[in-house]
Parts: C-alpha cells; structure tokens; sequence
C-alpha cells in the first residue's frame, strides 16, 4: 500500500485497528513512534546496484492503557513529516515489536489495516543459481508402463 492509499483510507474510518498476520488485533493502545522516508541503496548478489524507498512507521506499547490514537491524528503526524516525506509516495511499510522488530506491509479492508508478513527473496536468480522451484508431484498418481505388473505379485520388483 502507498503512502496516499494509507492516508486516503485514515479518511474512510473513525476507528483505527491494526491486524497482525496472525489474527490478533495490535492493541488500541499504541503509539506511532516515528513516521520516516527509508532509503536502501544496495548490490544484490547478481551485481545489480538498486534503490528502493518506503515510508516507515513505527508502532509502540507503552502502560498508558488509555492512549487512543485516530485516524485524523495520524494523519496529522503525517502531514508534520512532510518535510522528511519530500512529497514521495512509496510503499508503506510498518514495524511493530512482537518477540523481535516485525517489519510489515500493509493492506486495507475497508474497516481495518492489515499488516501482512514481509519476506526475503533472491533479486537475481537468473544470474546466481538458484533452482526453479520444483513441482509438487503426487507419488500416488505417478504411473509407469509397467507400474501394474512391477507391483503386482511374482512382478519382480521385491
């Protein structure tokens, strides 16, 4: 999701929830911490030099069990990052403790904010060697021309 996706669905709600991957909610507690431009400039294993851009933010717990963030707060803080946004609309993405930092993207159903788990992969598989993934194959509907009578008993096949 798009930093303008984020912010034109804060305007769709009077609500704001969090899902995690695992179904439960982030509690209505939390802060938004920090709202930053992340900027990745890198090689990938195949010698490509890449950027990419996101929009991070930051949720937080703390023991103020009353802290109630809304949408229109939110959006707010996002507008007092402007400056460090530079008008940029990149991915978002969301960090949010759970036994380590979860890096998360971000999805919308109309009434609450996904977040959706986030994972690695190889940029140049075509240069470093990594097999096509292999297809599954169900060893009960291979057949051969002789699966009958190798199977079948004085077939010979024990």
């Amino acid at each position: 999701m798009k930093l303008s996706e984020f912010k034109a669905a804060l305007k769709q709600i009077t609500n704001l929830h969090f899902e995690l991957p695992d179904g439960n909610r982030v509690p209505a507690h939390f802060h938004v911490t920090e709202v930053g431009l992340i900027s990745r400039h890198f090689i990938d294993c195949g010698g490509k030099e890449r950027f990419e851009k996101s929009v991070n933010f930051q949720l937080w717990l703390a023991t103020d069990y009353d802290h109630r963030l809304s949408p229109s707060k939110l959006l707010s803080i996002i507008d007092l990052s402007a400056g460090v946004l530079k008008s940029e609309d990149p991915e978002l993405e969301i960090e949010y403790q759970g036994n380590t930092i979860g890096k998360y993207q971000v999805s919308f159903d109309g009434a609450r904010f996904h977040l959706l788990n986030t994972k690695t992969g190889c940029l140049a598989s075509d240069q470093c060697g990594v097999p096509a993934a292999k297809p599954k194959v169900k060893l009960a509907e291979l057949q051969t021309e002789n699966s009958g009578a190798c199977c079948a008993p004085g077939g010979g096949c024990c």
